[in-house]
């Protein structure tokens, strides 16, 4: 079955028009014949968006046992009518328990492999790789994310683009929000400064996901020009101290544009021709990072070469690379250098040569001690025409003797030798001894030679012409294997400083392999057990965008362990390479270790703090528990006994004090559940808009009102909280401040941002304040009195165990508030709840 395809309508903030959008698409297609299903819409309330969906067919929500739940999703039934295509709002929706996925994307992932398009909507604050951006900027960290690569495979997403003012314009005219809502959010979450950071961050992240589609055609097409879609500046880097500089100017190239990207590159050969220095690279890395820009290491054969491949690679539109101020015999020395190749391969990308001083301080290339082509080549040539050349000098040069015809042309053939190597050498050896044999040898002028010495002589100047050739070749293959294991050292190296840079992920580790061996993409495949007992690689972690989801697609493929392998597309690696690569997987293995080791610190450390909590908990319960149940027994005998016929108050009596007992029981066990819920961080908080009175109305319900006195004024804003948590919060905060201070009222009282409350993370944020005049906590003791089991010294037993305030703080803190303490004037002690204002958009 063909699967089905994935649009999005992407949107920079709640409100932009991301539902009306898919909705109007929706109709569209509908005009034209399509079969279109509504699996799940939330209209929110706004007539328009509503409007759009009549007509159009809804399959019915799952029931919960009370009705419909609205804006869920029936995966099968959606499944079994088959639609051509279906409309599921909200794609990073947290599904209700008990639904076959948790998330809503999941529910996508199965629509689409039944065969069914599927169009969808998503705020950018919801992607998982902008959550701290966005978070930064509006103070609002999403618990509801969708991993980017899901996002990335959809089949086309679509910008749902709205400005600032004309958003805040909409939300003013009461279409997105309610209007007891509509302040709250225009000065909160909606302020045109965080509409603009949104935006921005939505654009650039589509540009992105544009690019990955220019690069694919590009690759698929095999276009290897530059296309100028966006400014890339590639900075050459030879490992020496001049790299710094022009890392800045390549900085201050990209000042004066906006959106363009910065990548140094060091190129390290895999012969070992090219060295650079660690310290200066390691600089180097640091400060590309401050500039924004990224650091690549990457191997190839000649510098020049596989600098324009990776400029190339990237769609770069302009290269910096340095050239030093030589003069006279330096630059002679130097030759052809790196720079010159780039600039004369460099094509359509724009080349910037910086000058620098940095003379003989950074990397040199050492001379090339492999006997390749060239060499043999030029032996060759000498040693076909050097003996005879020597020949006639000797013929010139009177009084010559066989002995000195001997000498010259060994001389000859050992600088044969030393240029060609083996068989150059032996050619040369064989020539000069034919060509003395006839010149030099009695009798003069023929081939034959009738003294034996001479004989002896030929075949000694033979053996050593031959021996020194030899020696010449072992010496080049040791030189040869020296510098590749210096490359091999550096490279390794490179990845280990790459991957702590890269604060020790598989991501990055995966990063640098890509930029090393020079291939499009990487990726960790992990082995999974299937239902049916068979086992499957999946695709555990990407690297770049031509990671397969399959190994087998793989051009090179690397076992890592038993569980893992690590594959690469781009090209097929070499003998060689892959020898290297298996050279780096161990750095893969110590990452995945010290990611296991530090989640077992973690699990071990939350072991630990549950068993301190249970050993808290024995030793404080074994009173507090025990005396409410001693009391009850007690009543309850009394009432059973049949000797003693009771009066009806004394009966009264003891059943207040068993219904006192109980209440008692159920607050400390509440408590106690409520602190161990807290320390597992198993608390998911359901935030929605809430009054302050609400809540505070639900929460004193159960205490005398002739001890609590509120004064709240009637127009302040609501706040974002779960309901359940804030009537405990400020329950127990009361049930405190009535214990410690029998003899005082309590008055609760409550500021807005610019009345005197703060801001949490940069959000507006509304207090409530209950105080009260009794003895007060010093001050020295205040941060003690929030841990759990802590209670003031004079406080007589059986009055709790000391949670209250420790619960009171650890469910404010989980809706995102502050629980404060300070001291109230006059004496007595003032709890602050501090909770960021509304935005209006309930969580789901």
């Amino acid at each position: 079955m063909q699967r089905g395809k994935l649009r999005i309508f992407l949107g920079a903030a709640p409100g932009a028009g991301k539902t009306y959008a898919m909705l109007e698409e929706a109709r569209r297609l509908q005009e034209q014949g399509a079969d279109v299903v509504i699996g799940a819409v939330a209209d929110h309330g706004r007539a328009g968006t509503a409007a759009l969906t009549a007509g159009l067919e809804s399959v019915p929500p799952p029931a919960d046992g009370s009705g419909p739940a609205a804006g869920e999703l029936d995966l099968d039934k959606l499944i079994a009518r088959a639609p051509e295509i279906a409309l599921i709002d909200d794609f990073a929706h947290v599904n209700r328990p008990g639904g076959r996925h948790e998330r809503r994307w999941q529910d996508v992932e199965d629509v689409l492999a039944a065969g069914i398009d599927v169009l969808s909507t998503l705020d950018i604050r919801h992607l998982a790789s902008l959550a701290d951006a966005v978070a930064a900027v509006t103070g609002v960290r999403q618990d509801e994310t969708v991993p980017d690569e899901v996002v990335r495979r959809a089949d086309q997403i679509e910008l749902v683009d709205i400005a600032p003012e004309m958003l805040r314009q909409r939300i003013s005219q009461g279409k997105v929000y309610p209007a007891e809502q509509v302040d709250a959010a225009l000065s909160n979450y909606f302020r045109v400064g965080n509409l603009t950071a949104l935006r921005e961050l939505a654009l650039l992240w589509l540009a992105d996901r544009v690019e990955e589609g220019l690069e694919a055609y590009r690759a698929q097409e095999g276009i290897s020009n530059t296309w100028p879609a966006r400014e890339r500046v590639v900075v050459g880097l030879s490992g020496g101290p001049e790299g710094q500089v022009l890392i800045r100017r390549a900085a201050r190239i990209l000042s004066r544009l906006s959106g363009g990207e910065l990548h140094a590159v060091h190129v390290s050969t895999t012969d070992g021709r090219t060295a650079g220095s660690p310290k200066e690279l390691e600089q180097q890395r640091r400060l590309t990072r401050e500039l924004g820009g990224t650091y690549h290491a990457v191997t190839g054969e000649d510098p020049a070469e596989t600098l324009l491949d990776f400029a190339r690679g990237i769609n770069a539109t302009q290269i910096v690379v340095g050239i030093s101020r030589r003069k006279g015999l330096a630059r002679l020395r130097g030759g052809r250098g790196t720079g010159a190749r780039v600039v004369q391969g460099s094509g359509d990308i724009d080349v910037h040569m910086v000058s620098h001083d940095q003379v003989g301080q950074g990397a040199r290339q050492a001379p090339p001690r492999d006997l390749g082509r060239t060499r043999t080549r030029a032996g060759a040539v000498l040693a076909a025409v050097l003996p005879p050349l020597l020949q006639v000098i000797l013929g010139v040069i009177p009084g010559e003797s066989f002995a000195t015809d001997m000498l010259i042309q060994l001389c000859g053939t050992i600088a044969v030798a030393l240029l060609g190597g083996l068989w150059p050498a032996v050619t040369a050896a064989v020539a000069a001894s034919m060509i003395v044999t006839y010149f030099a040898v009695p009798p003069t002028g023929t081939w034959s030679v009738s003294d034996p010495e001479h004989v002896l002589t030929l075949a000694v100047f033979l053996a050593v012409g031959t021996v020194v050739s030899l020696v010449v070749g072992y010496s080049a293959r040791l030189a040869r294997e020296a510098a590749r294991v210096r490359a091999e050292a550096a490279i390794l190296d490179e990845v280990s400083r790459g991957v702590l840079a890269a604060e020790d992920s598989v991501a990055g580790f995966l990063d640098q392999v890509r930029g090393l061996f020079r291939v499009d993409g990487a990726a960790l495949y992990t082995r999974r057990l299937q239902p049916d007992g068979r086992a499957r690689w999946e695709l555990s972690v990407a690297g770049g965008t031509a990671a397969p989801d399959d190994p087998a697609d793989a051009d090179t493929v690397e076992p890592v362990d038993d569980e893992h392998l690590l594959g690469l597309t781009g090209r097929t690696l070499s003998q060689r390479e892959r020898q290297l690569l298996a050279a780096v997987i161990p750095h893969l293995l110590a990452i995945q270790q010290h990611q296991q080791l530090a989640a077992s610190r973690q699990e071990n450390l939350r072991l630990a703090e549950g068993n301190k909590m249970r050993t808290s908990v024995l030793r404080a319960v074994s009173h507090d528990l025990r005396t409410p149940l001693a009391g009850i027994k007690l009543a309850v005998s009394s009432l059973r006994q049949d000797a003693v016929r009771l009066p009806p108050a004394d009966e009264q009596e003891l059943l207040a004090t068993i219904e006192s007992y109980a209440d008692r029981l159920d607050s400390l066990v509440g408590n106690l559940l409520d602190m161990s819920r807290i320390t597992a961080e198993s608390v998911q908080p359901l935030l929605h808009p809430l009054s302050w009175r609400e809540a505070v109305e639900a929460a004193l319900a159960s205490f005398p009102p002739d001890r609590v006195r509120v004064e709240l004024a009637p127009n302040m804003p609501p706040v974002d909280a779960d309901a359940g948590m804030l009537e405990r919060v400020i329950a127990n905060i009361v049930e405190n401040a009535l214990k410690y201070a029998a003899d005082s009222d309590i008055v609760i009282t409550g500021a807005v941002g610019g009345m005197g409350a703060a801001t949490i993370d940069g959000r507006p944020a509304s207090e409530l304040r209950i105080i009260d005049h009794g003895q007060g906590v010093p001050a020295a003791a205040v941060v003690e009195m929030f841990r759990p089991f802590q209670r003031l010294d004079d406080v007589p037993g059986g009055t709790g165990v000391g949670l209250g305030l420790a619960v009171a703080k650890g469910f404010t803190e989980t809706m995102g508030g502050r629980l404060l303490a300070e001291q109230t004037p006059g004496g007595g002690l003032t709890m602050v709840i501090r909770l960021p204002l509304s935005t209006g958009d309930p969580a789901d």
